[in-house]
């Protein structure tokens, strides 16, 4: 289990492992043009691969064809991108449906864009020609396919490399900036 997770996202971690994926753009005709060198039958089947039964995997938008998730046997969450159609489309295909960004825990935030801030790590995808993929600045995970690779990643694997030791508190920074504050009037 993930205890990290808030309360009511610990769930998808109780018996088996978080995956998250995105951009998948199964089927669409720009696929080719964004650099994927693999099939949408080939991701597929790699998916298919890692997630399992009790597994929960994380799609982080722009699904494209979601038939092709339609056998991936786990539980399915969608965080919708921009290239998705609404979440009536994907509502046999998904467990659960979100149409914006989504914090998991105090320091993990999931999205289709990356966000801006530095009181959160960003797992997001969408930019499919960022030369840097990967980490970014420390506060960013670019997961796009074409550039992190066609495999989902394992959320307790990234959190156990410390990746969100870094991450500063929302909390501690509010405390800090109001002491900011009560120190300026202080000296006004």
């Amino acid at each position: 289990m993930i205890n990290t997770l808030y309360p009511t996202f610990r769930r998808w971690s109780e018996k088996g492992s978080v995956w998250l994926i995105s951009d998948t753009h199964f089927d669409d005709v720009d696929r080719s043009y964004m650099g994927y060198k693999i099939s949408s039958h080939e991701e597929s089947a790699l998916i298919k691969e890692l997630c399992h039964k009790n597994d929960t995997l994380i799609h982080l938008g722009d699904v494209g064809n979601p038939e092709y998730l339609k056998n991936v046997r786990c539980y399915k969450v969608l965080i919708m991108g921009n290239h998705d159609r609404g979440p009536s489309y994907y509502e046999n295909y998904f467990n659960e449906i979100y149409e914006g960004p989504l914090f998991i825990s105090k320091k993990i935030l999931l999205s289709h864009e990356p966000m801006i801030g530095d009181c959160y790590f960003n797992i997001h995808g969408h930019n499919h020609d960022d030369p840097r993929g990967g980490v970014i600045d420390n506060t960013h995970l670019n997961i796009v396919p074409n550039i992190f690779g066609y495999l989902p990643l394992n959320l307790k694997t990234l959190i156990d490399t410390g990746v969100l030791k870094n991450i500063p508190s929302i909390h501690r920074l509010a405390i800090e900036k109001q002491k900011e504050l009560a120190n300026e009037k202080g000296n006004t």
